[in-house]
């Protein structure tokens, strides 16, 4: 009788294991909270975002667990998707390219967004003030007057050509804006659309026509730059640290999160570009589960408050940034007053503006 007891008991027990086994598999979020997987790639600006403690504590107790890894936006659309439940890339052409490939015909989530800035040393930007190419707002703050920098740039204008520069010696050379590479990358793509929509006065480029008319001006944009970064990341580290390009093209998200951290800026101005391209990070499910993400990240307040922090502007809540960036506004146009907002070409006529403005195609 012992033994039988002794048997039960032991059935019990490895059933018991089993369960438990079973049972977490699942993954325990916070306060035993079971969580869902789901794999992603996004665009390399966000990766700090997803791997805040604090972003994951959050999407760990509504259930979820977030792996993810970077590519360049622009480059989506030619990955494996069938590896990934969502798609995150910084604007939304490229997350369009991406949709039409994905086989969950579903509305895709802008949890956010960020406008491009160019950050900028005091003696540049003070330069750039006295030669009619910015419009300060403030010792921190201004708008680059794109059309007379672009004519600048098309006259093959240098740094010692302009009134000023010859009392900063890191004032030489080009005069350019260092951005990443248009072939991949997302906030270097955007430099190509708003520049072209300058040159041909308010026109999105749509045809083979403007992006012949366009590409010499957009060559002299890439050219001086040499090799070029794919994220953002590493040349705003360099300008931050002293070293680099006097300009460099950024997201407003990475200044803002800067700001707010209260870390050095030395002598940062930001310069808010008079005609500009909104990177709306667009979230593309590629399966439910991805779907329930980008709902999730557009609609939580704890979430919400976490990109804010990150330097984004929440889609339909502004008054969220306005609110946590008010002691920067020394640095911010928190209301993007004065700025015009720009179409995006097709995906395709990009590919090919980037091609040409690299010096290739169109032979």
């Amino acid at each position: 009788m012992r033994r039988i007891l002794g048997i039960a008991l032991a059935v019990l027990l490895i059933g018991g294991v089993v369960f438990a086994v079973l049972a977490g598999r699942g993954g325990q979020g916070i306060g035993g909270t079971a969580t869902k997987t789901v794999r992603g790639v996004i665009g390399s600006e966000k990766a700090e975002f997803f791997d805040d403690p604090d972003v994951v504590e959050a999407l760990a107790g509504k259930g979820w667990t977030v792996e993810t890894e970077t590519s360049g936006s622009w480059a989506m659309d030619q990955l494996p998707l069938k590896d990934y439940d969502f798609a995150f890339p910084g604007s939304r052409a490229p997350a369009d390219a991406v949709r039409a490939k994905s086989p969950l015909k579903v509305t895709a989530a802008r949890p956010f967004y960020s406008p491009l800035v160019i950050v900028a040393h005091s003696a540049a930007a003070g330069v750039l003030a006295d030669n009619g190419l910015v419009r300060k707002a403030g010792a921190k703050s201004g708008t680059l007057l794109m059309d007379p920098f672009l004519k600048a740039v098309a006259a093959d204008r240098t740094w010692q050509q302009l009134k000023g520069a010859d009392a900063h010696a890191e004032l030489s050379g080009s005069l350019y804006i260092s951005t990443t590479d248009p072939a991949s990358s997302n906030s270097g793509a955007l430099y190509l659309a708003m520049t072209s929509f300058v040159a041909e006065r308010q026109r999105v480029v749509a045809d083979k026509a403007g992006i012949d008319r366009t590409a010499p001006l957009l060559r002299k944009l890439i050219a001086p730059q040499g090799a070029q970064q794919t994220s953002t990341d590493a040349p705003f580290r360099d300008f931050i640290s002293g070293v680099g390009n006097p300009l460099v093209l950024v997201y407003e998200s990475q200044v803002a999160s800067l700001l707010q951290q209260k870390q050095d800026t030395g002598d940062l101005v930001v310069l808010y570009p008079d005609t500009t391209v909104p990177s709306d990070h667009t979230l593309v499910p590629l399966t439910e589960d991805g779907k329930a993400l980008g709902e999730l990240l557009s609609t939580d307040k704890r979430l919400r408050e976490l990109a804010v922090r990150h330097g984004y502007r929440p889609q339909g809540a502004l008054s969220e940034f306005t609110a946590a960036t008010a002691p920067h506004t020394a640095y911010l146009n928190q209301k993007l007053t004065g700025i015009r907002q720009a179409p995006v070409p097709t995906v395709e006529v990009l590919h090919e503006m980037a091609a040409r403005a690299k010096g290739q195609g169109g032979h």
